[in-house]
Order: C-alpha cells, then sequence, then structure tokens
C-alpha cells in the first residue's frame, strides 16, 4: 500500500530499514556458484560456417589483432569489426569453462545486430547470425547443462539500434519500421519530437533510439505471453541479466518477472545498477527492485570499488564500511546471489587497473596496445590473487571477465574486449582461479552471512560461517610489512585451503601475502573468553 520516505540526516551514513516481500524468494542454483562473463565475438571461434552474415562487417582474419579503435573518415567510431568469435565455440570450450569452477556463463548480447558489442538490438528473435542459429544457442544450453551450468542473456530493453526490424533508419529490413512510416506497429514504442528526424535516443547516442517501455504493445512484446523474456528461456536460457536496470521502469520489471518467474521459477534476473540499489533513486524516483516484485540480484559495484581501493594504497576500515552498507541494506536472499564483477565489458581489465599506469585522463592512442611491463605484470598477477580471493570470498557470486584469469589486459573500451589468447595461457593464475573454484563448494559459500575479524590499515579479515564448514579470510595489501594476525579464538579445526599456514594461534602475512582457511566455527567459544 502506501509507502512514507522518511530521511533525516546530519552527514553521517544514514541509517536504513530495508522492507521486503516476506514471499520474496530468489533462485537456490546460483548460490554459492560462479559465474563466467563472456564477450561473444571474442572468446572462441570454432570455425564453423554461419549464413547470412552481412557484407557491410570487417572481419580480422588474425585474431590476435587489437581491436579498432581509430574512427573512420567521417570521423565516428562505428564497432564495426569482428573477430568472429560464436556460440559454437563456446559450447566447444564448455569442459574448459567448467574445469575453472563455473556454474553459470553471463553471455552479452547474442540477438542480431550491426556493431560488435551488440547493445543496438536489431532484432530480439534471433542470434546475430556471425554468433550462429538459435539452435546453436539451444546446443549451448543443453551441453551447458549437461555439465550443471545455467546460460543467462543480456537483454537491452531501454533501447534498440536504428539499423534494426523495429525502426529500420538503414533501410536493411523490409519497409515496416518506426522510421520508415507513422502506422507501423512500432512507431508507438518510440518518442518522437518530429517524425521521423527527431527522436529521443539513449543518451544523446542517435544510434540507439529510446523505447517508451510502458508502451502496451512493446510491454507484451516482451513480457507478454510468448513474449521475447519467456521464449528465450524456452529455449533454454536460465536467466536474464537487465542492461541498465535503472532506467526500466517500475511497470516493465514488474511485468518482466511475471514472465520470467510463470515460465520458470528458478530462472534468474539481475539487473545492472552501479550504486546500491536499495537506496537508489533514478529520475526522481525511489526504486523498489527488491521489494519481491522486481530483482532477484544486482551487479555489485560497490564492492569492485571496495577491493580496488583497499588493495590500491586504501585502508581495510573503509572496506569494511563498504562492505557492510550493502549486507545491512540489502536483503539475504538477494545478497547471497550478488554478482560480484572486479571487471567487465565496461572497465578496465582487472590486473590492469591493479597494476597499470592509471588510464585516467589518457585518450586510446596512448591506450592502444599499451602492454604492462615485466615487472608490473609479476605484480599485477600478486595483486590479481588478492583481488579474487576477496572476490570469491566476500557474500554473493564472483564473477569473472572471460580471460580474466589468464591475466588478460586491457584499458577501457575497446581494449578491455580483446580476443581470449588461446594460444598464450598462464597455466598458474588458471590453476589459481580453479582453486578458487573449487574452494567455493562450501556450504558457508551459499549463505549471506559475514563476520568481520580484523579490517583496519592495510590487514583485512573475516569469517564466512556456516553450521558445518566455514572459512576464515585474511589479506596483507602492504607491499613493505609483514603482519602478524591473532586467529579468533572461536575458529578451530583448521586446514589450509590457500596461502599461509597458521602457527600457534597466530598467521604471518608476508607483503602481498593471503590465507583461506577452512575451519570450524563456534561463536560461544569467544563468549567464554570475553566472560
Amino acid at each position: 500500500g502506501s509507502r512514507s520516505l522518511g530521511e533525516i540526516s546530519d552527514g553521517y551514513n544514514p541509517w536504513q530499514l530495508t522492507v521486503y516481500k516476506e514471499e520474496f524468494k530468489t533462485p537456490d542454483w546460483l548460490a554459492g556458484g560462479v559465474l563466467y562473463q563472456i564477450f561473444p565475438d571474442r572468446f572462441y571461434k570454432s570455425g564453423k560456417q554461419h549464413e547470412n552474415i552481412p557484407a557491410d562487417r570487417k572481419i580480422h582474419e588474425n585474431w590476435n589483432d587489437s581491436p579498432d579503435w581509430m574512427p573512420n573518415e567521417l570521423g565516428k567510431i562505428t564497432n564495426n569489426d569482428y573477430f568472429g568469435g560464436d556460440l559454437a565455440g563456446i559450447t566447444e570450450k564448455l569442459d574448459y569453462i567448467k574445469s575453472l569452477g563455473i556454474t553459470c556463463i553471463y553471455l552479452n548480447p547474442i540477438f542480431e545486430a550491426h556493431e560488435n558489442h551488440r547493445y543496438n538490438t536489431a532484432d530480439y528473435s534471433k542470434v546475430d547470425p556471425m554468433l550462429g542459429s538459435n539452435e546453436d544457442f539451444k546446443t549451448l544450453c543443453k551441453e551447458a547443462e549437461k555439465r550443471s551450468i545455467r546460460v543467462i542473456l543480456d537483454g537491452v530493453f531501454s533501447h534498440t539500434g536504428d539499423d534494426s526490424v523495429y525502426f529500420n533508419k538503414k533501410l536493411r529490413y523490409p519497409l515496416n519500421g518506426a522510421y520508415n512510416r507513422t502506422d507501423s506497429p512500432y512507431f508507438n514504442w518510440y518518442k518522437w519530437e518530429t517524425w521521423p528526424e527527431k527522436y529521443h535516443s539513449w543518451w544523446g547516442i542517435s544510434t540507439l533510439p529510446e523505447i517508451i517501455e510502458e508502451t502496451p504493445s512493446y510491454l507484451d512484446f516482451v513480457a507478454g505471453e510468448d513474449g521475447i523474456a519467456q521464449k528465450w528461456l524456452c529455449s533454454g536460457a536460465g536467466g536474464w541479466r537487465l542492461d541498465v536496470a535503472d532506467e526500466l521502469p517500475d511497470v516493465f520489471l514488474d511485468n518482466f518477472r511475471k514472465a520470467v518467474k510463470s515460465t520458470d521459477p528458478d530462472a534468474v534476473i539481475i539487473g545492472e545498477v552501479w550504486e546500491d540499489a536499495t537506496s537508489k533513486i533514478a529520475y526522481g524516483q525511489r526504486r523498489r527492485y527488491f521489494m519481491g516484485d522486481q530483482l532477484d540480484s544486482v551487479m555489485n559495484y560497490p564492492f569492485r570499488n571496495a577491493i580496488f581501493g583497499f588493495l590500491k594504497g586504501g585502508n581495510g576500515e573503509y572496506f569494511l564500511e563498504t562492505v557492510l552498507s550493502v549486507l545491512e541494506n540489502y536483503p539475504p536472499q538477494v545478497i547471497r546471489l550478488l554478482m560480484n564483477h572486479i571487471g567487465t565489458h565496461d572497465t578496465e581489465r582487472a590486473i590492469t587497473a591493479l597494476a597499470g599506469e592509471s588510464g585516467f585522463s589518457r585518450d586510446r592512442n596512448w591506450q592502444n596496445g599499451r602492454k604492462l611491463s615485466e615487472h608490473q605484470r609479476r605484480h599485477g598477477k600478486e595483486m590479481l590473487r588478492l583481488a579474487s580471493l576477496l572476490q570469491f570470498t566476500l557474500p554473493g557470486v564472483p564473477s569473472v571477465y572471460y580471460g580474466d584469469e589468464i591475466g588478460t589486459e586491457g584499458y577501457s573500451d575497446p581494449f578491455n574486449r580483446s580476443t581470449y589468447d588461446w594460444e598464450n595461457q598462464d597455466c598458474e593464475l588458471i590453476e589459481w582461479y580453479k582453486s578458487l573454484g573449487n574452494a567455493r563448494k562450501l556450504g558457508c559459500f551459499t549463505l549471506a552471512d559475514f563476520i568481520p575479524v580484523s579490517c583496519t590499515g592495510k590487514i583485512v579479515s573475516y569469517i564466512r560461517p556456516c553450521s558445518d564448514e566455514s572459512v576464515f579470510v585474511a589479506v596483507n595489501s602492504d607491499g613493505g610489512c609483514m603482519h602478524q594476525i591473532k586467529l579468533p579464538e572461536s575458529i578451530s579445526n583448521i586446514t589450509v585451503m590457500l596461502g599461509e599456514a597458521p602457527q600457534d594461534g597466530k598467521i604471518n602475512l608476508p607483503p602481498y601475502k593471503y590465507c583461506l582457511l577452512k575451519c570450524t566455527y563456534s561463536p560461544e567459544k569467544n563468549e567464554e573468553n570475553n566472560q
């Protein structure tokens, strides 16, 4: 019913009570798992012949080229270069993906679209011809399922491409688009100032005409009976990641959830929200993502900021404050599914962000082809181990951006979207990621519980408790000093999973070192000693 918004603040972090419906459930299968994010054009090329590939695409002969970044003769960046990674290629690599402990693949958009990132959808009903066919998608899902992996899709519903079945500005499709005629079935999906030349577009980018998502025919097209949301679930998808969820109105999200959950109650819906999603105000509206009628979870940018801030000279106190504010504000069933990434197609590559020179305010010319020096790369791998250990052991689900497990480098778009270098795999790092994936099988990671032990200065340590097997994690981000940590008395039966071993109830962490201990957690022990 009615909601009241109380807000009295004196400059400190406000205290918040989050309200959600008692029956709000999120899918169990993703809890405790590991996500793997793939930018489909750049992962692996099967060599399979595909039909009906548009003739106006540039295809790199050499898999190891740098992605194009120079503007064309008109001064436009076209994103029109492709490497030819495809769905059959992902299917071929499923055993490799499985070996990393992955339980869910998140694909950047796969629908027909005429730029390599495919966020400018041209046809929601079919797979892009370079990636293969709708049948190839079904095969990928079936083969993944045999390995207990689910596949989730990227849904871009706030805008389409101007070069699409629905808008058809470039006359690629039959003349039925909103740009072609006012009696087009798609005409009222878009917001016109003066038809056809002046229309609202996403962030003012004219190639991305904006959708009015409340339009009944559009709602029905995406979230109606046999609409796009259901169609792809029926083809094998395990859920959706919603692009720019904060730009999708409530009525759209409400209908989308109904469509998804009525088809498959176990399908997951993850939203792209960069801030705290419980207190998000977008376009003057307080959002209600987690009342139980919309999202299951979100991409967890605040944790990425906390991890990088801590490792790049910040302190444990700030790290803890960021983590706790999310844990205090989000419902537990959301926390256990938080998409914890340390890099995506929208950010610099993790190893570059951790050890490279700052790319901030540097142009693409400077960023292009820039590699870490041997010394930087060694340091980068050291830092990547710490970052990924935190990422894999904080509440939520770690999301590995393809290639991070071999230390793929790159500054921002398009350099963070380079191809996976299958000929130069970093076996040492792959083994590290495999051991993290293996550790995720412990029951404590399916829960949202988190007990900080010592988060001060250059040390972060915490327990992930569980009734049977718990873990204790500690990280030293100090490059110059060994730090000694006293283990909490509440943990016993210790097995070292990764890193340093304790001696006499203490653990010595040399510079940039860490430990992951499996243990039994008995909180009453602490109380006995405190009496």
